[in-house]
């Protein structure tokens, strides 16, 4: 779609330019696949983040690395570590893209997180996989917080204006981890309803459940090991009340309590065996 209230494209870079004044009107662009697909009456100039030539992966010691411009078919293309037991998990959140390859070549890691919306896959896999975010602000100062702690609500984050994701890393030891993954659709290759990604070591070792796509933010819960199966519902439901349950066309509240229950039972169970 064109932008007709566009008046101004630069490259990012300018933002660390002596005299650059973020305004009313400005945003980054990374790859613009939801930018640019309905009108931005509210934006007049784009900062295009391309610019700046991160490198889209890096692993180390720590982990990996993944910079928000990363394409999604970039990420789906990563070779892992041998060991990372919960590596699949990419793979199953870049398919759960309500989109075509053509968009996996376009749309970016970061884009789909500042997005912030309840079913973002990329959201669904930093948030159970412990991941952590860098963001910087205009000034250049950096803070990192926790990806479980970046989306607040339904196309909702804690971004301040100006500010934007620098990088996201995913530690080495949860990758480590075995990981289960739990997905509702109401149509064949549609919108998820639910998303649910659980880790753990081991039966005796601790346990993650990230839930997501069935709230307006994800929801995690962490157990010292594999809970019993009414210890893990009784957290759930206190942890998602009744109103905490996200509605839109693609499920009703109780649809998405229901089957975020009847996968977490899932999850728990394959990861309770040996």
């Amino acid at each position: 779609m064109n932008l007709n209230t566009i008046e101004e494209v630069r490259d990012a870079t300018a933002a660390e330019r002596a005299g650059f004044a973020w305004q009313a009107g400005d945003s980054w662009l990374a790859g613009g696949t939801w930018l640019f697909s309905e009108p931005q009456a509210d934006l007049r100039r784009l900062l295009d983040l391309r610019a700046f030539g991160w490198e889209p992966l890096e692993v180390d010691d720590a982990g990996l690395r993944i910079a928000p411009t990363c394409t999604i078919a970039q990420l789906y293309a990563f070779v892992p570590p041998l060991d990372w037991a919960a590596a699949p998990m990419i793979g199953e959140c870049c398919r759960a893209f309500l989109a075509s390859f053509k968009i996996w070549n376009t749309a970016t890691v970061g884009g789909n997180i500042c997005m912030s919306l309840p079913a973002g896959p990329m959201t669904s896999l930093m948030t159970s996989l412990e991941g952590a975010y860098t963001l910087r602000g205009l000034d250049g100062r950096e803070r990192q917080v926790p990806a479980i702690d970046f989306v607040t609500g339904n196309h909702q984050n804690i971004l301040q204006p100006g500010e934007l994701l620098r990088a996201i890393a995913l530690p080495a030891s949860v990758m480590r981890k075995r990981a289960a993954y739990r997905r509702s659709t109401l149509t064949h290759m549609g919108r998820s309803t639910a998303l649910l990604i659980g880790t753990a070591g081991s039966p005796e070792e601790a346990f993650t459940l990230t839930v997501s796509a069935a709230t307006p933010r994800p929801v995690q819960l962490a157990f010292p090991r594999v809970p019993e199966a009414a210890e893990l519902r009784e957290r759930l439901l206190a942890a998602i009340p009744d109103d905490g349950w996200f509605s839109d066309v693609h499920g009703t509240p109780a649809y998405r309590k229901h089957m975020t229950l009847y996968l977490a039972e899932q999850i728990r169970a394959e990861l309770a065996t040996a």
